[in-house]
């Protein structure tokens, strides 16, 4: 075999095994690293914290696969996660945690309603009808305040606490939270109909159509699923803090789609996984918590997110260019 036929072997071999296997390789490297200048990095106790923080996230980033996968966009998650924070800390000294909870679980599920029909059967673009919605969903917010800080008289005696702060047999309630719904999403996206469905409408939504599925029904539901697991991260927020700024979920938008993009999800749909999802979701928050180990600004994660998402996208672009190594 020639140089240059074996070169070229092995850069598609190479490019290979990144497309498939780059997200763990970065994680495994990013982990051997920081533990090398940190002896803590890699404790029980800092791996158990940073398995907490990111578990709110990471219901969110759930969502946003399905709809990632399915060639849509919704960066409505973060003022939705506002506002249903918001909701459930303020109604659960009037009318009780559980009412409290169910009417949050409906906000949600009408918000991926509107953003369904919207997108799914007036087939308006699903970016200009998300960032919208990102703005009216933050409006309704402060009015709903009247730009006040909401929180609970009693936290501490409070048993809605228990979401966001409880322990199940020494693990974090968020973290199991966030494991079932990683298990559940995973089901449906491999095993069933609908999983199905929502790859063949993001890979090619031409020749999905002449197949008999329906586009405006799948999106329609991925919408309100979406809606849904805002709502419950809006629920586990709330119980983590036992209050709510107005705007606490600014931000999240950003922070959970480079998650799924840097998991491996195309944005331009037709592929992705929820357990890439997962590490996508476990390497952002190792990530933060190394910046804070090693003393950097906060601000910084800003920076490594943005290229993060530059960089994803250029590896998916290339990758489906084949043109990788040009």
């Amino acid at each position: 075999m020639s140089n240059g036929k074996l070169g070229k072997f092995s850069k598609e071999k190479i490019l290979l095994i990144l497309k498939k296997q780059g997200i763990l390789i970065f994680f495994a490297i990013l982990l051997l690293s920081v533990s090398l200048v940190s002896d803590k990095f890699l404790s029980l106790r800092n791996i158990t914290l940073v398995l907490r923080q990111v578990s709110i996230t990471g219901v969110m980033a759930c969502g946003i696969t399905f709809i990632l996968i399915s060639g849509n966009y919704d960066l409505s998650i973060g003022s939705l996660l506002s506002l249903t924070t918001v909701i459930v800390i303020n109604l659960h000294d009037k009318i009780g945690p559980v009412p409290a909870i169910l009417i949050t679980l409906v906000v949600g599920v009408l918000i991926g309603i509107i953003n369904g029909t919207l997108v799914g059967y007036l087939k308006l673009n699903s970016m200009i009808v998300t960032l919208g919605m990102l703005t009216v969903l933050q409006a309704v917010t402060l009015i709903y305040t009247g730009g006040t800080y909401s929180a609970i008289s009693n936290p501490e005696e409070a048993w809605f606490r228990f979401f966001g702060r409880g322990y199940v047999f020494g693990i974090p309630t968020p973290v199991i939270i966030f494991g079932l719904f990683v298990i559940f999403f995973t089901i449906i996206l491999t095993k069933t109909v609908y999983g199905k469905y929502l790859f063949a409408l993001g890979g090619n939504r031409t020749a999905s159509l002449y197949t008999g599925i329906k586009e405006n029904y799948i999106t329609f539901i991925t919408y309100i699923v979406t809606g849904l697991t805002t709502a419950v991260a809006g629920i586990m927020m709330g119980s983590r803090m036992m209050a709510a700024q107005n705007y606490i979920g600014e931000g999240y938008e950003f922070t959970v789609l480079t998650a799924v993009v840097l998991g491996g999800t195309s944005l331009f749909g037709g592929s992705g996984s929820v357990i890439k999802t997962l590490v996508g979701v476990l390497i952002l928050g190792f990530l933060s918590n190394a910046f804070i180990m090693l003393g950097f600004p906060y601000y910084v994660q800003w920076i490594v997110q943005w290229g993060i998402i530059i960089g994803a996208v250029w590896m998916d672009v290339a990758s489906k260019r084949g043109k990788l190594w040009a």
